[in-house]
């Protein structure tokens, strides 16, 4: 009798999140996020650096799916992402929303491998401010 080896199952693949923690008094005042915007991802060990920082450096290669949610410092500011801005030959970002909540989120998919560096841009809508409120440095994507 013969037995067929087992096939494991590919495990999917944690998409990477970046958070982005936004002092909302501060940026509103400054009407700036430099100095109230601190970037994170989960792909320290993959290779990412500038945690914490406005130009944060999120190591991907094709294929990584990039989770980007957004916290307000204050916990009674209101703090959304309203775009992100970047090359769409390498991402192309969507605005989704938890089901049963009103939660967003942005999702996009790595399109391309060996990609040096793509920087791109956060807008940000804060409180009632009609304007967004765009970051001032890259954060970036590097391959």
């Amino acid at each position: 009798m013969t037995t067929k080896p087992r096939q494991q199952k590919a495990t999917p693949k944690r998409p990477i999140s970046i958070t982005a923690v936004v002092d909302c008094v501060g940026a509103l005042a400054a009407q700036s996020t430099h100095g109230n915007l601190y970037l994170y991802d989960t792909n320290k060990a993959g290779g990412s650096a500038g945690f914490g920082t406005e130009e944060l450096k999120t190591k991907v290669k094709a294929g990584d799916q990039l989770l980007w949610a957004v916290l307000a410092l204050e916990c009674e500011a209101f703090v959304a992402i309203e775009d992100i801005v970047i090359d769409k030959e390498v991402c192309e970002p969507v605005r989704k929303v938890y089901p049963g909540t009103d939660v967003a989120y942005w999702i996009g998919t790595v399109k391309k491998d060996g990609v040096a560096v793509v920087p791109y841009q956060i807008k940000f809508k804060l409180g009632t401010q009609v304007e967004p409120i765009t970051t001032t440095l890259s954060p970036a994507l590097v391959g």
